[in-house]
């Protein structure tokens, strides 16, 4: 007879097992990597290992060396299958690197096309349009790590990764890269292999680029307009756009100080116009949109370039362009609950299978979120939230000889959540 208890502070994590087989994420990228190891030494199998390491970024441990801690824990245990208590212990550090920096680039592309094909099939149906954002987040690096560059902007040295979400806040896929300003070159590789992916399992979908002035390239554009892609970028100032609104400017900033005195202190008055531009780079004239802002701190003018047919210049601009303010809040869950910026191996090829590795954790928790009823406040609370309220549970295991009992505290504020939850899970795995 086998009676033992045992005590975890990650209980709610096992809500997460159930998700991450029905997305089958840590076989989907085990799939991807080849083995070099002999199989009859083998304790613990690929997919375990990046089970494990998913899992542990869910519940707050980014770093590998958090393994050698939880590898005895009873949830930990369970999550991947294993008797809480009297179950062999799972994967320590070591093995964690080792894995880590195993793959090459061959096998880093066959986990990003992995990775493509998780967000293809989180849809229902075939979609009908979709937005690509675009935009880079800077990783802070603090040794001698491959790619590694000083940007001068940030004042540091690290790398500036590309990242790719929809409107919906679904991760297509995320990108390692020295800290420089994004080629057009560059750009338009990676959303030549992005949208070739979409295209062959939705070949009907109509795609939509969007970005800052980064990605507003006469490469991308050109591409896109021949390929039929719409886009949709904001576009640096210049003397000539400057001399092209300089009669808006001057109008806006006479009306706003005409009517300053009978509206409130933080009171904006905002005007749009659009006219046909080009650089010496383009190929042909764009669309230009221009919004002029005057306030208390003075003129504002912001530009976008874009091939949207759209009439009404303002509706364009904050619609169409300033809706993809809501990535910030994205990369701030990828990077700052999630803490993707971990990138710390020497290697570039194993900081890129860290990327993915919290790129999976990020679709577990937005999986999870979006299971939950949609006026629910769960389902808009950042990952930390989630995390501490739904997952930092203290749990009591017990194993016996024929069961396993998990006894969480009688009395916490979310028990009526934690039922609700675990019934729509169950809906989705079955």
């Amino acid at each position: 007879l086998i009676d033992d208890r045992c005590t975890s502070a990650d209980g709610g994590l096992l809500l997460f097992q159930d998700v991450e087989r029905r997305l089958n994420l840590a076989d989907r990228l085990a799939a991807c990597l080849q083995d070099p190891r002999q199989p009859g030494k083998i304790t613990h199998r690929l997919d375990e290992i990046l089970r494990f390491r998913m899992l542990a970024i869910v519940a707050g441990y980014p770093d590998g060396n958090d393994c050698d801690v939880l590898r005895g824990d009873p949830v930990f245990k369970m999550a991947l299958d294993r008797p809480p208590v009297t179950g062999p212990a799972l994967c320590s550090q070591p093995t964690v690197s080792r894995i880590e920096n195993m793959p090459r680039r061959p096998e880093l592309y066959r986990m990003a096309q992995a990775m493509l094909d998780l967000y293809c099939d989180s849809f229902p149906v075939a979609p009908s349009h979709l937005t690509l954002d675009l935009d880079e987040s800077f990783d802070r690096v603090h040794g001698e790590q491959q790619l590694r560059k000083f940007n001068a902007y940030y004042d540091d040295w690290g790398f500036l990764p590309i990242h790719i979400f929809d409107t919906s806040g679904r991760l297509v896929v995320s990108v390692l890269r020295e800290a420089a300003t994004p080629s057009g070159r560059e750009i338009l590789a990676l959303v030549k292999r992005v949208v070739g992916h979409l295209r062959e399992r939705f070949p009907r979908v109509r795609i939509r680029l969007r970005g800052d002035s980064h990605y507003a390239c006469p490469e991308v554009m050109s591409w896109c307009e021949a390929n039929g892609l719409e886009y949709i970028f904001g576009l640096s100032g210049n003397a000539t756009l400057a001399a092209r609104v300089q009669a808006l400017e001057a109008r806006t900033a006479a009306r706003y100080a005409a009517r300053r005195a009978a509206e409130p202190p933080k009171f904006k008055l905002r005007r749009y116009m659009d006219f046909q531009g080009g650089a010496k780079s383009w190929n042909c004239t764009r669309r230009i949109v221009a919004r002029v802002e005057a306030g208390p701190d003075g003129v504002d003018t912001r530009y976008i370039v874009t091939n949207l047919t759209d009439r009404r210049a303002q509706r364009l601009y904050e619609r169409k362009y300033c809706q993809r303010g809501r990535m910030e809040n994205l990369l701030k869950a990828h990077k700052r609950h999630l803490a993707s910026d971990r990138t710390s191996c020497t290697r570039a090829c194993a900081n890129q299978v860290r990327l993915f590795l919290h790129g999976a954790a990020y679709w577990l928790l937005w999986t999870f979120q979006s299971l939950m009823p949609k006026r629910s406040p769960w389902r808009v609370v950042q990952f930390d939230t989630l995390r501490n309220r739904l997952i930092k549970l203290v749990t009591e295991v017990t194993e016996t000889a024929d069961r396993i009992r998990i006894a969480l505290a009688p009395v916490f504020p979310i028990k009526e959540t934690l039922t609700v939850v675990s019934a729509r899970l169950a809906r989705f795995v079955t």
